[in-house]
């Protein structure tokens, strides 16, 4: 059996706030015991509400925050947050929910690409142009973008780019946290089908962080659902669809609008022909 490529076990962050004059400080247990594996090549879907954590899950696993106890193991190695190392950050990257805040306006999308490789690797200046280049075509721009800046481009083309950039170090996974709430309908629909082409081109593997359930019945192999810091579903995608077990799962369920990828067309095809 392969290792997985990414294992957590029982990961826990625990957060202090201030007291006050009468007050005294509080405990927050943001994530309450986390465990489960990823195989390569597959999705793991994080839901839940705004604040059931599974954002702060998400910023551990990156070893952007150290937890509060557990293990987390890349491709069977223990990575730690307190002790990030160039070879475990070319393991894990991270695309953001806001496409326009991700980059850096002053600089050039084919720098935005090359930064990676410049701070992690010995390639040459040629070499990295060179990689920037092929990975901008990958995900659906072309040669002509390569020394714009991000302001020039649409929200759908910096999410391509972010991606783009998360994919240059040729990570184990990605974080995808939130990737296509931020845009329009359509533009959801191609980024969605562009991370699928990826996954399927590439072998790779995501956590996909999102609130959206029809998105994830869409892109996830398997579903985690989160409520108040704690797991309260785990399983296949298509057997939590199919018969959830708990109560906030079956409630989540019933308050998301349907907007998958098929949704989401027919929806534009109806306003066109409305127009």
């Amino acid at each position: 059996m392969s290792t997985p490529v990414l294992e957590v076990r029982n990961l826990k962050r625990d957060y202090v706030t201030s007291g006050g004059l009468f007050r005294p400080a509080k405990v927050l247990h943001a994530v309450k015991g986390v465990n489960f594996t990823l195989e390569k090549g597959k999705t793991l879907a994080v839901v839940g509400e705004s604040g059931c954590g599974k954002s702060t899950l998400a910023r551990m696993i990156t070893l952007i925050d150290q937890p509060t106890s557990g293990e987390i193991l890349i491709d069977g190695l223990p990575a730690s947050a307190a002790h990030v190392t160039k070879q475990m950050r070319q393991k894990v990257q991270i695309v953001f929910q806001n496409p326009y805040g991700s980059l850096n306006p002053r600089q050039k999308i084919g720098e935005v690409l090359a930064e990676p490789l410049l701070l992690n690797t010995d390639m040459s200046n040629d070499e990295r142009r060179h990689r920037a280049m092929q990975m901008l075509i990958k995900v659906g721009l072309g040669p002509e973008h390569f020394n714009r800046y991000p302001h020039m481009f649409s929200g759908g083309q910096r999410q391509r780019i972010a991606i783009a950039r998360a994919l240059m170090l040729n990570p184990s996974f990605l974080v995808l946290d939130e990737p296509v709430s931020a845009l329009d309908l359509s533009v959801q629909a191609q980024i969605l089908n562009l991370l699928k082409d990826l996954q399927d081109e590439f072998g790779l593997t995501y956590v996909f962080i999102s609130h959206d359930l029809s998105v994830v019945r869409y892109i996830a192999d398997e579903v985690m659902v989160m409520y108040f810091g704690d797991v309260v579903e785990h399983g296949t995608r298509d057997a939590v669809f199919a018969d959830p077990q708990h109560d906030y799962t079956k409630t989540l369920f019933a308050a998301t609008p349907r907007a998958d990828v098929n949704s989401i067309r027919a929806r534009i095809a109806a306003k066109k022909a409305a127009a």
